[in-house]
């Protein structure tokens, strides 16, 4: 069974930094492009950032340029979001999510993802 797991959401401050990690099983996504999603209160979801299967071909939205910084480890597994100058309006349930393609060299931005974690809620209080 496919898995994409979530961690490291929270209650943060305005300001304040917060990791976001997504671990993978069932099966290897080591050459498929990765990403981050949110869901903010009444509003669509969106994509965060988007990392390719190498991890040296990124994307970020506008509105967390600089402040977001995507990553993968491929022996482990995993894809983090290290989310730091945290501003309300990043209050949002944030998903992990993998491209059902493979060897992509520019990360997708829309709708190829078809791999979903469960999410992680992230709020930021002002």
């Amino acid at each position: 069974q496919v898995q994409l797991v979530e961690s490291g959401g929270g209650l943060v401050q305005t300001g304040g930094s917060l990791r976001l990690s997504c671990a993978t099983s069932g099966r290897t996504f080591s050459r498929n492009a990765m990403a981050w999603f949110r869901q903010g209160p009444g509003k669509e979801r969106e994509l965060v950032a988007a990392i390719n299967w190498k991890g040296v071909s990124t994307y970020y939205a506008d509105f967390v340029q600089g402040r977001f910084t995507i990553s993968r480890d491929n022996a482990k597994n995993t894809i983090s979001l290290q989310m730091n100058s945290l501003k309300p309006e990043d209050t949002a349930v944030y998903y992990c999510a993998a491209d059902s393609s493979t060897l992509r060299w520019v990360p997708p931005v829309g709708s190829e993802y078809n791999y979903w974690g469960q999410g992680t809620q992230v709020t930021v209080s002002s």
